[in-house]
């Protein structure tokens, strides 16, 4: 599929995971929508926390207009061809004893990371942004005090990269990354800052 290259063996379907923007504009079935977040619910978290929320929109229902309008211009130039947008959302404190959840955005992204893991498997695009307006979020979505907006995502059907705006096709292409050695370090803090 690309021409990435991984330094150490892992799974192929992680290796090539990678976020486009090229979205057909057709809808996804509610099958394929609910597959996604089956495979979100079965990430770990703190003591099985599950801090999680997800609000959806389906394009061309009434759900969609304030979710879409939550988006920055870039954004919205490439995202009105997704079927769905999400906000992604996590509760800060612990159910079980309303303490501190420190570690609640950890948890939401390991739930991002097995939703777009499936999302790829499933042939869809989803890719996620932080280009859009955290506080009209929580207000417009009715978001209650406890929870964190974490990020937004669009998710659609592929298509070629010639439906973007000319500056983004030329982005439309999988990324790299850094070495493993520019992150890891044992024992104490030496990695690159």
């Amino acid at each position: 599929m690309s021409d990435r290259v991984a330094d150490f063996p892992i799974l192929d379907v992680l290796l090539n995971r990678w976020s486009p923007r090229a979205m057909s504009g057709e809808s996804i079935t509610e099958q394929e929508l609910f597959s996604l977040f089956e495979a979100a619910r079965w990430a770990p978290s703190s003591y099985n926390s599950q801090p999680w929320r997800f609000i959806y929109a389906r394009r061309d229902t009434s759900a969609w207009k304030p979710l879409f309008d939550l988006l920055v211009p870039f954004n919205q130039s490439w995202t009105k061809n997704a079927a769905v947008l999400i906000v992604v959302i996590s509760r800060t404190t612990f159910e079980l004893n309303n303490k501190p959840a420190r570690t609640h955005s950890f948890d939401t992204g390991a739930a991002l990371e097995n939703l777009a893991v499936q999302g790829h498997a499933q042939g869809l695009v989803v890719h996620g942004m932080e280009g859009f307006d955290y506080n009209r979020a929580k207000l417009t979505l009715g978001i209650p005090d406890g929870y964190a907006v974490e990020a937004m995502f669009a998710i659609g059907k592929p298509a070629p990269k010639e439906i973007l705006p000319p500056e983004l096709q030329k982005r439309e292409e999988p990324s790299g990354r850094k070495k493993v050695t520019e992150f890891v370090c044992e024992g104490r803090f030496t990695c690159k800052s």
